[in-house]
């Protein structure tokens, strides 16, 4: 889970206080820097307000009328785990600073303070905050196991899209990635995130077609306890976790028709409702959006939404299957071999000659992620210098004879190999509509049905 940074220079902040008078003047103090600051009375309000939203910092008084703002400490940090908590008391002693301490505080301020004394700790959390966010990111990054040389190309069409990429990655526009699975969509997603202005904020993904309608806007908008059943606890959402950074919708295509109405509203007004709740709230989050369907021919089908449809589609960025870049198969796979090996300290100094062109000739239907599995499964197989044709999945050197017209196989055969021939020679799919001579509605099934 993911803090509620507002901008790349402050912090949310919750202020704990009997004091009205105190709990306004630091508000104030805090929010003339910049930043956002909820105010509590009490231990009870406290928890409370940590469980609607994401808190980076705690301005925590010691005394609490008849309880101590020690004991709260342990609770705050249960719901916020990168929570900074800065105990401030006028009964300051060496005792209570080591036992503040002791039980997580980030610092300890004795009063009376000046705002200089405050701007300074709460300077410093966020330097540390912005190193957290980094840390992450990178943690993240290093999860997908893919080398950065994935998206590197020589291909003009490839260029292209990296060249459109980096001018909108600027903007709070909404993007949707186009292209068939594995060609890189996720990827690209995050670079988009990386070369952003919210590249320190949290980046998240969601795959839409992995969870049921119910599920899916839980995790989207989250819940509220008893929502459903199962719901046993509140849930703050993904589009809560990512505030001030990027939301990434993988599949969108699958998104069920009552979530889509639910995106809508959040991209036209950037308020939502969680599950089980009547309250509105804000959030200040990016979408960027990917599919490898026909969304036109999804909309004339009656399954996407039009209008939301406009909202996500206005920048559009298409990711060239593998097979059109073929300058780029050798080089990738190099790369990603050098990676393997050292990731299973092997010692493997290329491709054969032999490998080389089978590589280079194979047409690459599962695109970058099967020639990534295709390297890994090589370099766990190879206990040579060089990887050989021996190394290389038996599908790459002897692919399976397509169905010809007098074969013994059904029509249904038949017609799946001469669509996917027609939309690996047509330049579009509008062009290998025409050629096929079907409506796109048709042609939308036809693909949905043999997995093309």
């Amino acid at each position: 889970m993911k803090s509620d940074l507002q901008t790349n220079s402050s912090l949310s902040i919750l202020i704990v206080d009997d004091e009205p008078n105190i709990r306004k003047t630091l508000a104030i103090a805090l929010e003339s820097q910049g930043h956002l600051a909820t105010s509590a009375a009490n231990p009870a309000d406290a928890l409370e307000r940590a469980g609607e939203r994401h808190f980076d910092l705690a301005l925590l008084d010691l005394r609490l009328g008849s309880e101590s703002g020690l004991d709260l400490l342990g609770d705050l940090r249960s719901l916020c785990p990168w929570i900074k908590c800065i105990v401030i008391t006028a009964y300051a002693s060496i005792d209570t600073a080591v036992e503040a301490m002791r039980r997580g505080a980030f610092d300890y301020l004795p009063k009376p303070f000046s705002n200089d004394q405050l701007s300074l700790l709460v300077g410093k959390v966020l330097e540390i905050r912005a190193l957290e966010q980094k840390v992450a990111s990178l943690q993240d990054r290093l999860k997908e196991v893919v080398p950065e040389a994935v998206l590197e190309s020589k291909s003009p069409a490839m260029q292209r899209v990296l060249l459109m990429a980096r001018q909108v990655a600027g903007s709070d526009a909404s993007l949707l990635i186009r292209g068939q699975s594995g060609t890189g969509k996720t990827i690209l997603a995050r670079l988009l995130h990386s070369w952003s202005g919210r590249s320190l904020k949290p980046f998240a993904t969601v795959s839409c077609p992995t969870l049921s309608a119910e599920l899916l806007e839980s995790e989207l908008f989250g819940h509220a306890r008893g929502a459903f059943t199962g719901a046993v606890r509140d849930y703050p959402g993904r589009i809560a976790a990512s505030e001030g950074g990027t939301l990434f919708l993988d599949e969108i295509g699958d998104l069920p028709p009552p979530v889509q109405a639910k995106l809508l509203r959040f991209l036209q007004e950037k308020s939502y409702e969680r599950l089980g709740e009547l309250k509105t709230r804000k959030a200040d989050v990016r979408i960027i959006t990917a599919t490898n369907v026909d969304l036109e021919a999804a909309i004339e089908a009656g399954k996407f939404r039009e209008d939301l449809f406009y909202r996500l589609d206005v920048v559009s960025l298409l990711m060239p299957p593998l097979r059109e870049r073929r300058e780029d198969i050798l080089p990738l796979a190099e790369n990603l071999l050098a990676f393997f090996a050292r990731e299973n300290h092997r010692r493997i100094l290329g491709f054969s000659k032999e490998a080389c062109e089978i590589l280079q000739n194979y047409d690459w239907p599962g695109n970058v992620r099967e020639l990534r599995n295709a390297v890994e499964r090589s370099v766990l197989l190879c206990e040579e210098l060089m990887v050989s044709i021996r190394h290389l999945p038996v599908k790459l050197k002897a692919p399976d004879r397509e169905s010809q017209p007098g074969d013994p196989v059904t029509m249904e055969e038949l017609e799946r190999t001469h669509i996917r021939r027609v939309l690996a020679s047509s330049k579009s799919i509008e062009q290998a509509r025409c050629i096929l001579g079907m409506d796109s509605v048709t042609l939308w099934r036809k693909r949905k049905k043999y997995g093309l």
